[in-house]
């Protein structure tokens, strides 16, 4: 961000459920505290600027213990090599690659798994790879389980991307589908309670003329009001197949396919459901249903009555994912009174999953796409700089003009200004591909091309800059949803421009030659509140790559120099070879060794900017 750094702010405050909220203190630290010297200890609360007047006194004080994390984000070239290595890791037989950097991620996430899986899936979807990415977690995460009760149980990195997953993807469908329950039951605040060391028949007096209630009384007006919201819950799960995204369809597909061929004993035929369920039930619906405000179900957190309504409504719809296996068992015995609907829904539920997975994995690709844009609604406006193909004779940096841009439907139009009355406009129907452009092609950052095809044919190219990667993710997504019904997309395009008579991206020479990499129209969002960042997400899997180098060069090359020695015994084993063939162990260091080159090239890549930063020296290209 230009201008210096401003301060670290904590600032404490006391949540009114029913007013306005209390501003309690805060707490600054300049940025050179930070850097020198991490704070760690209790600090005053200190009232807002210009406030002391009206802080009535000392506002007492705040232990905090802050540590301040610098990274640098390298040019996207740099990170090139590491997302090839990626990228392959996920199209080979996964219970091969032990030295892959996925399989090293899986050792050493640890406490960052929930980020790090959030940073990958991203990357992934990013490349149009996240089916083949969740697929690679979910052999290796099967093929490691012997017991099927324990499966995706743990919080592992194949469990923890695929929740990550159905978030990026799956939020509008979550609000589809609970929203409207939900909002019910904040508006209409009903007094619901099952378990009678909870109840308050004082409470349910006061709301009450017909005298104090007994607690049977309140049972059976609970249960019914349970049932109200939970009947409606469950229609809408049950019937949103057609509205849950192909891309989820699919992930679950593949995930059920793994464990049917891992568990196909006629006593584990329920394990294939519960796989699917414990995502979609356990870690998706029930958790939306307790916390609506996490998953911007609510603007407000709930009150503790409404909290607790949510709660019982959660536990129902957490039991029927598991498919009633725990039911009557454990201290919750008070949920007896919901049991014959919660097993009504189980057979439903049941139906549910078989249509869910029952998808074309073809329909991906080559199937007939959904219009994501309504046609007349404007989903995206704002400023851009725009380039015309072929600027007449203008330098670059003054071929971009500012215009004003609204996107539907039906076009992409823009003009000088919001209030300017003419207009020009792109049929959103000619486009044909929206991607992104190296930097190198205008030397300059966050430029996208639209290209589209006129009703003769001839193809053209719009380049549009955005002020920052935010906005540029935002455009692309909205770009490629607004144009996913369009027929003859093409596969692939040049990431570059054709100045000086070659693209800069290939250097042919031919302005008609075939595109030099695939298109990624079908990389869209469903919530764009958290958008892809691929070079940072890169710099972060490279951070976690680092904590697991050693043992890997430990693993597969230095115990591998030992077995060679003539010295070594051919009794001992070695924690690398132990029950591997010599070719699986070959590739197995084959990958390792080309693993720990492009991490020392990224090594060498930071310690070269960091000396440019301070005059040393200019960084040269990086190893090809």
């Amino acid at each position: 961000m230009p201008g210096p750094p401003s301060p670290l702010r904590v600032e404490l405050w006391d949540w009114d459920m029913v007013g306005k909220n209390d501003f309690l203190g805060m707490v600054e630290f300049p940025p050179k505290v930070l850097q020198q010297n991490p704070p760690n200890g209790w600090f005053r609360l200190l009232p807002f600027p210009r406030g002391e007047e009206e802080s009535g006194g000392s506002l007492g004080a705040l232990r905090l213990k802050v540590r301040l994390t610098e990274d640098r984000v390298l040019p996207s070239k740099c990170y090139q090599p590491l997302m090839e290595l990626l990228m392959e890791s996920v199209l080979r037989p996964p219970e091969e690659d032990d030295a892959s950097p996925l399989a090293v991620l899986e050792l050493t996430s640890g406490d960052c798994r929930q980020d790090l899986a959030t940073k990958l899936v991203k990357l992934f979807l990013g490349q149009g790879l996240a089916g083949p990415f969740l697929d690679y977690l979910t052999r290796r995460e099967v093929a490691r389980t012997s017991d099927p009760n324990t499966l995706f149980r743990s919080n592992s990195l194949a469990s923890k991307s695929m929740e990550q997953f159905m978030k990026l993807v799956g939020m509008p469908y979550l609000h589809e589908v609970l929203k409207p329950v939900v909002n019910r039951v904040f508006e209409e605040k009903k007094y619901m309670e099952l378990d009678p060391s909870k109840m308050d028949l004082g409470r349910t007096r006061r709301i009450s003329f017909k005298g104090t209630p007994s607690e049977e009384h309140v049972r059976e007006t609970s249960l019914g009001l349970l049932t109200g919201y939970l009947g409606p819950i469950m229609d809408a799960i049950v019937g949103s197949v057609g509205r849950c995204p192909l891309a989820i369809r699919l992930a679950f597909k593949q995930l059920r396919q793994r464990v049917e061929e891992r568990f196909p004993q006629a006593e584990h035929k329920d394990v294939r459901y519960l796989a699917v369920s414990g995502f979609l039930f356990l870690r998706f619906f029930a958790p939306a249903i307790l916390t609506p405000k996490l998953f911007d179900l609510r603007d407000q957190h709930a009150d503790p009555q409404t909290s607790r309504s949510l709660l019982l409504l959660a536990k129902a719809v957490q039991s029927i994912g598991n498919l009633g296996q725990q039911l009557g068992q454990g201290k919750e015995l008070w949920m007896a009174p919901l049991h014959p609907f919660l097993l009504q829904s189980i057979s439903r539920v049941r139906d549910f999953l078989d249509q869910l997975v029952d998808v074309d994995g073809k329909e991906e690709a080559g199937g007939p796409a959904r219009a994501l844009v309504p046609s007349s609604v404007t989903v995206r406006e704002g400023y851009l700089l725009k380039r015309k193909e072929e600027p007449a004779s203008l330098a670059t940096r003054f071929a971009f003009k500012k215009r004003y841009f609204w996107l539907s439907g039906d076009t992409l139009s823009y003009s000088k200004s919001p209030e300017w009355q003419m207009r020009s406009s792109i049929p959103v129907s000619h486009i044909r591909a929206v991607e992104r452009v190296d930097e190198g092609a205008f030397q300059l950052p966050h430029v996208m091309q639209v290209v589209t095809q006129d009703d003769t044919g001839t193809p053209h190219t719009t380049y549009l800059q955005c002020k920052n990667v935010n906005e540029l993710n935002q455009w692309l997504s909205a770009l490629r949803k607004a144009s996913a019904p369009n027929p003859n997309k093409l596969a692939s395009c040049h990431p570059g421009a054709f100045r000086s008579a070659r693209w800069t991206c290939c250097l042919q020479a031919d302005r008609s030659a075939a595109g030099c990499s695939r298109t990624h129209f079908a990389v869209t969002l469903g919530d764009w509140s958290d958008p892809l960042d691929p070079d940072a997400e890169t710099q972060m899997v490279y951070r976690q790559l680092l904590l697991g180098r050693d043992q890997l060069r430990i693993k597969y090359l230095e115990d591998f120099n030992m077995d060679s020695s003539p010295e070594a015994d051919p009794g001992e084993d070695s924690g690398a070879t132990e029950g591997a063939c010599p070719d699986g162990l070959a590739r197995q260091r084959e990958a390792a060794t080309r693993l720990l080159e492009v991490l020392a090239d990224l090594d060498r890549a930071h310690e070269e900017f960091q000396q440019q930063e301070q005059g040393k020296v200019v960084p040269r290209p990086l190893r090809p």
